[in-house]
């Protein structure tokens, strides 16, 4: 069983570090560089979920729950977690950490587990994870699946292959043999030339982070910075060539995973030269506080004073040059929890002994069982500024998370300030009938 162990935690304990550059972004300072209204030739939000390969065996998360909750047909694009960048500095699958073909496409897959109601036949090319998404996309025409390389702990060889122009142009291409061509290691019947073609619509980077610490051990070189302009370059140029070469002509997507730290975003980003390739990028709209920290603190405020919200993200990314109508604001499915909280009051800001016990990671839960705890009476719910953010408190255990509320809130910011959508990470986290999701459909579409 693999451990849930790329999950997208981005600021940790150095978030402190990077608060002194924030009272140059305090709204107080800058009330005259708000977010955009919308206008009325905004085009159609988007609405993206990042599904984890991992999720399948713990979790028991399958595609086919995005059909049954229906969450699938309130999406516009499933991003897949996460493809893998080896050490040779080319897309890989196979025999590596954080790779999983069983996952992937080569475990079958039963008639009860399955998109269609067909279970996978010990012939067919194309199972596993991958073949569901395929039948996904057939029930719900429109979608799109995205595959997402790197992140959190994935992220440790971009620096190293990006260094030259023929590093950049190997991983590129490599990704696109794999994913957008669909050839796939053979294994057994599975796979060959071909076997994914047509499933992947494009490729999202989770490159966390260029320039500024990621996960320990993680390479780091000051020239990050326009390399990860080149390769966004040469995805993009690769991309719109295979794409032109096809009997009918398509576009491929181009996205990234990108930070709220103005520090990260200064170190890593040429923030107008990247936008004019990319279609769009998903904002870090969570982790603005982890577990890990000593005190209780907010993980994802729509709004906070002199701290990281998804308001003062928005704005570092419009100030230096990103179209709001490229923003995509992300939003968590799960929680941040500390225990031994001392202090008293409602126990945000207040010292903790560590993170929270929970189910898979420590100081880290799904929503659906933060939900049972608060429908359980033990907790209380607390909301800060315009329900902006949400968290749960006994006395001794706090949990800061997104509920209902906050997330339709925080689709209306989207919506009122014409920005691109919401993005989600995990789908696996939400409950069998697909309360934030529907929660953010309609806040997106004032339902």
């Amino acid at each position: 069983m693999r451990p849930r162990a790329l999950t997208k935690l981005t600021l940790g304990t150095a978030a402190a570090a990077a608060l002194g550059l924030l009272a140059t972004l305090a709204p107080s300072a800058d009330a005259h560089q708000r977010p955009p209204q919308a206008s009325a030739h905004t085009p159609a939000l988007k609405r993206i979920g990042y599904f984890t390969q991992w999720g399948i065996y713990g979790r028991n998360f399958q595609v086919k729950d995005l059909e049954t909750s229906g969450t699938a047909a309130k999406l516009s694009h499933i991003n897949y977690a996460f493809g893998v960048v080896g050490p040779d500095g080319k897309c890989l699958m196979g025999n590596a950490p954080g790779s999983d073909p069983w996952a992937d496409y080569v475990r079958p897959v039963d008639a009860a587990n399955s998109v269609d109601g067909v279970g996978d036949t010990a012939d067919q090319r194309l199972a596993g994870n991958f073949n569901e998404l395929r039948e996904l996309k057939a029930e719900n025409p429109g979608l799109k699946v995205m595959i997402s390389l790197g992140g959190w702990s994935g992220s440790a060889h971009f620096s190293d292959a990006v260094r030259t122009a023929a590093g950049r142009k190997a991983l590129v291409a490599s990704c696109i043999d794999t994913y957008i061509k669909g050839n796939l290691p053979v294994d057994g019947a599975r796979g060959g030339a071909g076997a994914a073609a047509g499933l992947f619509d494009g490729v999202d980077l989770d490159w966390e982070w260029p320039g500024s610490d990621g996960a320990p051990g993680n390479v780091i070189r000051p020239e990050d910075k326009p390399n990860f302009t080149k390769l966004v370059r040469e995805f993009r140029t690769q991309l719109d060539a295979y794409g032109r070469s096809l009997p009918q002509r398509r576009h491929y997507d181009l996205s990234a995973y990108v930070p709220t730290a103005p520090a990260k975003i200064d170190a890593g980003f040429e923030v107008a030269r990247i936008m004019r390739d990319f279609d769009f990028v998903n904002l870090q709209g969570y982790d603005f506080h982890v577990s890990g920290e000593k005190t209780t603190a907010q993980q994802s405020a729509l709004f906070a004073k002199d701290d990281f919200s998804v308001d003062q993200t928005v704005r570092a990314w419009l100030r230096r040059g990103a179209p709001a109508h490229k923003l995509v604001v992300g939003m968590p499915f799960y929680g941040q929890g500390w225990t031994g909280v001392t202090g008293g009051g409602d126990g945000l800001g207040q010292p903790a002994a560590g993170p929270a016990p929970a189910t898979w990671t420590a100081g880290s839960e799904d929503y659906k069982f933060l939900k049972k705890l608060a429908d359980s009476g033990t907790y209380k719910l607390h909301r800060g500024q315009r329900n902006g953010h949400a968290w749960l408190f006994d006395g001794t255990t706090l949990w800061t998370y997104d509920d209902p509320t906050v997330l339709r809130a925080k689709a209306s910011y989207v919506r009122q300030h014409g920005l691109g959508g919401a993005m989600v990470w995990s789908l696996d986290g939400d409950t069998a009938d697909g309360e934030l999701i529907t929660a953010i459909d309609r806040g997106l579409t004032r339902r």
